[in-house]
C-alpha cells in the first residue's frame, strides 16, 4: 500500500517521549498575604497569583495606589516592580493621605 505524502498514517518507529517537568520546576501559582496598616489598623487579604506578578498589581489588588505606599517584605522594603515568584507575606503601608 502506497500512502500519500504527508498522510497521518505514515510508518513511525520512535514513540515521542511524554513532556515531564523537573521537579525544581516553580509552581504557575502563588500565595500572597497582603497586610495594609493604616492609621493603627490592619486590613488583611490574601490573593493567589500568577508567577512573576508585580508588587504594583497587588498593591491594587488590596485597594491601594502603589506610587502612594511602601511595600515591605518582612523588614526589607521592595521596590513596586519586583515580581513575586514564591508564597510571601507583604506590608503595604500608605506613605501619604489625600486633603
Amino acid at each position: 500500500m502506497r500512502l500519500h505524502r504527508g498522510s497521518s498514517k505514515d510508518a513511525r518507529d520512535e514513540t515521542p517521549a511524554p513532556e515531564t517537568l523537573p521537579l525544581s520546576a516553580s509552581p504557575s501559582r502563588v500565595s500572597v498575604e497582603v497586610e495594609v496598616l493604616r492609621s493603627g489598623r490592619r486590613r488583611r487579604a490574601r490573593f493567589d497569583v500568577p508567577t512573576g506578578t508585580l508588587v504594583r498589581t497587588l498593591v491594587r489588588m488590596a485597594g491601594e495606589t502603589p506610587e502612594g505606599c511602601a511595600v515591605l517584605r518582612d523588614e526589607t522594603p521592595l521596590p513596586l516592580d519586583s515580581p513575586i515568584e514564591e508564597t510571601v507575606r507583604l506590608t503595604v503601608v500608605p506613605t501619604f493621605s489625600g486633603g
